[in-house]
């Protein structure tokens, strides 16, 4: 999927309707995050009801009586798109693959953050980090960004999240948003994400395709692992096999959100069935009611 392509599915396929887009964009933005932080203003005479907490000892002993440090909450946040260009996320059994879903998503997200004035970034990984695209604002960054988006071709094929987590947390200094866009077929990073989360407001976003959620009826197959190349054989014509398949996920899909609830990790998923934009729409609608 090419950058116009992409921008052509944002705006006019009946999968993402302009309308739910521009819902999203024009919505309450900053209100569905966790502020950025907090950010000195100045320091002023102590008064009933301060924080003693905030008292700034050196002033203090300078002036012979209290100071207090006073914050004001930081107007800018950055946004830091975590994206999944392993080779699991290339396969589908729709008219999407995994892949176009999380570019889609992707490039909403962006979207979202340049038309609030906010920075945003992205660290396209896989079993390396194949691009880290520093945090800035603009039009034209977002351009740049959605052709990043759209055309990178990674040379890994496996995916790290634990070495992606560690490129932001190395690149990002000040707090900000991070989302993660992922199949999350890959290595438990949770330990990872937890350390992520305590410094930025943390979200996953889950791409699953329907065969990854009930396998089909169907003959004897041999399939084959796109990253690690292990070669399985499928028996989709037996219910045995057929109801181990679907436990397997299920039982794996209940670990990763209960995972996500216990360690402040916002969660989501998104079917490569599904609209994206309303299902961002409504993931967020739902945070902000909480």
């Amino acid at each position: 999927m090419d950058s116009l392509q992409l921008l052509s599915n944002i705006r006019n396929i009946p999968l993402v309707s302009s309308r739910i887009v521009e819902g999203f964009l024009t919505g309450n933005y900053r209100s569905l995050f966790r502020g950025p932080g907090l950010e000195f203003d100045e320091v002023r005479e102590y008064s009933e009801g301060d924080d003693i907490r905030t008292i700034d000892w050196n002033v203090t002993s300078r002036m012979g009586a209290p100071y207090v440090k006073t914050f004001r909450e930081e107007r800018e946040m950055a946004m830091i798109l975590m994206i999944d260009v392993s080779s699991s996320l290339q396969t589908g059994s729709g008219t999407y693959s995994k892949a176009d879903i999380a570019a889609i998503v992707s490039a909403i997200l962006a979207h979202s953050a340049v038309h609030n004035n906010d920075r945003v970034g992205a660290v396209f990984f896989s079993d390396r980090i194949e691009k880290w695209v520093p945090p800035m604002k603009g039009h034209g960054h977002l351009m740049s960004l959605i052709n990043d988006i759209a055309s990178i071709e990674a040379k890994g094929h496996g995916s790290d999240l634990a070495l992606a987590a560690a490129c932001v947390q190395q690149s990002v200094k000040r707090r900000g948003i991070c989302i993660v866009v992922s199949d999350f077929r890959i290595a438990p990073s949770f330990r990872h994400m937890s350390m992520l989360s305590r410094k930025h407001d943390l979200i996953a976003i889950k791409v699953v395709d329907p065969m990854e959620i009930k396998h089909p009826k169907s003959g004897f197959m041999e399939v084959r692992d796109v990253e690690s190349g292990e070669v399985s054989k499928s028996f989709g014509f037996s219910p045995r096999y057929r109801e181990s398949y679907q436990d397997f996920w299920d039982k794996e899909h209940i670990f990763w959100q209960r995972e996500c609830r216990r360690r402040g990790i916002g969660s989501m998923v998104i079917n490569t069935e599904d609209d994206p934009a309303r299902e961002l729409l409504s993931f967020f609608e739902r945070r902000k009611r909480r």
